[in-house]
């Protein structure tokens, strides 16, 4: 297995964008779109993508700000993601074009594609289901659940699942019970599975701030993932 990553600049709306494409070049496989947190594209979903490449797909690194915009400070992220959040219609057309994008590259197969997505990726990967992407699936880690306020495609044809961490301060129960009802009103197929001891940004190694529900957890982490790829091996089947 010989794993290569390659830098690859797109165009949306006129507008640059810098992503990863992180393959195995001797084989064809599904392509997982890997959308980032709210700092932008980064080594750690470039690493995501690496782990989805040694076990047998092809992933891409979504950046979703432009070229060479990242956050390194809390105001920074604040400033990227802030207005694409509070413009969930906005927000839904540039994943949208995102999707289509990345489908158009030589090297995927649009008919064979899945996205996954972390924090504000997560978010952005219920929105994408929300609209109807032609997606076979979509995977949430510890996402935002709330609903964009917008109209969703009935039945949503992607399948859904979000992980998510218990005691995450940003998802109260009731978003969970909501976003249950919202998927199954809209006919999805759905999973939600909720960590018990789990903050949010449990998946990310870095993640070190208890005092805000915001904390790495190996374990879980590692449930997770296992999940995901058993889900994704159904999704592709």
């Amino acid at each position: 297995m010989a794993i290569t990553k390659q830098a690859v600049d797109y165009q949306v709306d006129g507008e640059t964008f810098d992503g990863v494409l992180v393959r195995d070049t001797a084989r064809t496989a599904p392509t997982i779109l890997v959308f980032h947190d709210w700092s932008g594209r980064s080594e750690g979903q470039e690493e995501f993508c690496a782990r989805l490449a040694a076990a047998g797909y092809q992933a891409f690194a979504v950046d979703l700000y432009g070229k060479g915009k990242r956050g390194t400070t809390t105001e920074e992220c604040q400033a990227l993601m802030n207005p694409l959040v509070s413009d969930r219609a906005a927000l839904r057309k540039r994943l949208l074009a995102h999707v289509e994008a990345v489908g158009a590259m030589a090297e995927v197969d649009a008919s064979r594609m899945a996205a996954i997505g972390f924090c504000f990726g997560g978010l952005c990967n219920l929105d994408l289901a929300r609209a109807g992407a032609p997606l076979k699936a979509v995977a949430s880690f510890h996402g935002l659940f709330g609903a964009p306020g917008l109209s969703s495609v009935t039945p949503i044809g992607p399948k859904v699942i979000a992980f998510h961490g218990w005691d995450d301060p940003m998802v109260p129960p009731d978003d969970v019970v909501a976003l249950g009802k919202e998927l199954t009103e809209a006919g999805a197929d759905w999973q939600i599975h909720a960590h018990g001891g789990a903050m949010h940004a449990f998946m990310n190694e870095g993640a070190d701030m208890p005092a805000m529900g915001i904390k790495y957890n190996a374990v879980t982490a590692g449930r997770a993932w296992a999940a995901l790829l058993n889900y994704l091996q159904e999704a592709f089947a």
